[in-house]
């Protein structure tokens, strides 16, 4: 991706006078965005507010010199419209309202046609699919209100079926841009798709795009697959199968399908969850009925065991600095949540509340932890700071269950299951999201039940670290 800048020498004649006081004040304006300036537009979301109101956006269909191309552009439009809607901080305008039906990209929008349709933002853009099969996505935002263009981009893909990938880059760049966080929408998100009766259901594992496109199946529904969790460093899942009639955590690369088993031990293996810097695999071992936490680096197969308690002690998850863990134990008589240094020193409960805590997960950020609560017959996916202060139930349902991060620390995932009717109907398990704040709570379409999500790191975030 590169900056685009305005174009003047592409500049149609009969505009490039009345451009040029604009062209200067560009000028000024990128001058004001390198130092800092006060002049730079204030065309900014506060991402922490949860009664912000959404920021009315226009997002006009892609420009492009050919049918497929002109094809493409609305189709990029379209997913960026709905990346930025679901996040509950964007309002898109419906295009049907739109009055300055653009026709040139390198033209200027007539900013009064879009102010009186409330567009306080507008992005225009341009697709070109080039002969060696590349993509090129180009893109400006504009500042409607302030008649300033902001920034634009340049965002490239080496297949033209590369397109989805292309507008949740460009997606990721406005809503950075609008509200100061990395974006989360160049992502992927494994979970176990559930087919068939409750009794004898089929579970597979399933990776997708964020929004519920592009689903890759990665295992074929004969063994019983559990809580799948992705590298923070490269595209590898680490999840449990009974697929030896023993409970046993597998490495996968998503992309060559190769897998190999992490250790042989004898007991149970369960809850999987890799080190932020991906050398090490933290997970529960089940010994005649005691449960603990161990580690194993991945290089040397080394192996360490955290905990040594009489209770059940599992699902252990790092803070993003990998010097502390969270876990969820009943060693104090009741399931609550732990947290203890990265060797197993200093272990301390942090829970206090009502009912029972499970499945805590360290925010990306470091700030907060996510966690399941069971209170009451009632589940709750909740928040809470790592010293067990500032707690805050986020959802309510019959069961809501399993909470993974986006990778800017934003927004939950989970899973949520409907209670079963008296005739045996009912009963239905899909994902869910719902922002820190406890607002937008939204489904995640996908095309049969689903289970145990687990939301990947920026798919750029991969490319960096190869």
């Amino acid at each position: 991706m590169r900056l685009i800048p305005r174009s003047r020498d592409r500049l149609r004649p009969r505009f490039r006078a009345a451009a040029m006081p604009f062209l200067a004040g560009l000028a000024l304006l990128a001058a004001a965005l390198a130092g800092g300036g006060a002049h730079a537009s204030d065309l900014r979301i506060t991402v922490t507010n949860p009664n912000v109101d959404p920021l009315p956006i226009a997002i006009a269909d892609f420009f492009g010199d050919t049918e497929e191309e002109k094809a493409r552009g609305a189709e990029i439009a379209k997913v960026i419209t709905n990346d930025l809607a679901r996040t509950g901080l964007f309002a898109p305008v419906d295009q049907r309202a739109f009055i300055d039906r653009m026709k040139d990209f390198e033209v200027n929008p007539r900013f009064s046609d879009w102010r009186i349709i409330n567009a306080q933002a507008l992005v225009t853009g341009r697709t070109i699919l080039q002969e060696d099969g590349k993509l090129v996505a180009q893109f400006r935002l504009w500042d409607t209100f302030a008649e300033e263009y902001v920034f634009g981009r340049e965002v490239k893909n080496e297949l033209a079926e590369g397109w989805r990938r292309v507008a949740h880059q460009i997606a990721d760049l406005i809503y950075e841009r609008l509200t100061g966080e990395v974006g989360y929408f160049d992502t992927r998100v494994v979970f176990v798709e559930e087919r068939g009766p409750k009794t004898d259901r089929v579970k597979r594992l399933v990776v997708m795009d964020q929004d519920g496109y592009n689903p890759t199946y990665l295992t074929d529904g004969r063994h019983l697959v559990l809580t799948p969790r992705y590298s923070p460093v490269e595209d590898v899942i680490v999840y449990m199968s009974y697929r030896s009639g023993v409970p046993r955590v597998y490495l996968r690369d998503v992309a060559t399908g190769l897998e190999e088993v992490v250790g042989d031990f004898p007991g149970m293996t369960f809850a999987p969850r890799f080190s932020p810097d991906g050398k090490k695999v933290i997970f529960s071992l089940d010994d005649n009925g005691n449960s603990e936490i161990y580690t194993m680096d991945l290089r040397t197969r080394a192996v360490a065991r955290l905990t040594f308690s009489p209770g059940i002690d599992t699902s252990p998850s790092y803070s993003p600095d990998g010097q502390r863990v969270t876990f969820n134990s009943d060693r104090g008589g009741s399931q609550q949540l732990y947290v203890m240094n990265a060797d197993g020193s200093g272990d301390a409960r942090i829970s206090f509340g009502q009912g029972k805590y499970a499945t805590p997960v360290w925010s990306p950020r470091g700030d907060l932890i996510a966690f399941t609560k069971m209170y009451q017959g009632r589940f709750y996916i909740g928040v809470m700071r790592p010293d067990g202060s500032g707690e805050r139930l986020l959802t309510e349902s019959f069961l809501d269950e399993g909470p993974t991060w986006s990778p800017n620390g934003r927004v939950l995932m989970f899973f949520r299951q409907e209670p079963t009717r008296a005739d045996g109907t009912g009963g239905s398990v899909g994902l869910w999201s719902v922002d820190i704040t406890g607002y937008n709570e939204r489904p995640v379409p996908t095309a049969a039940f689903a289970s145990d999500p687990a939301w990947s790191p920026r798919l750029s975030d991969y490319a960096h670290t190869r």
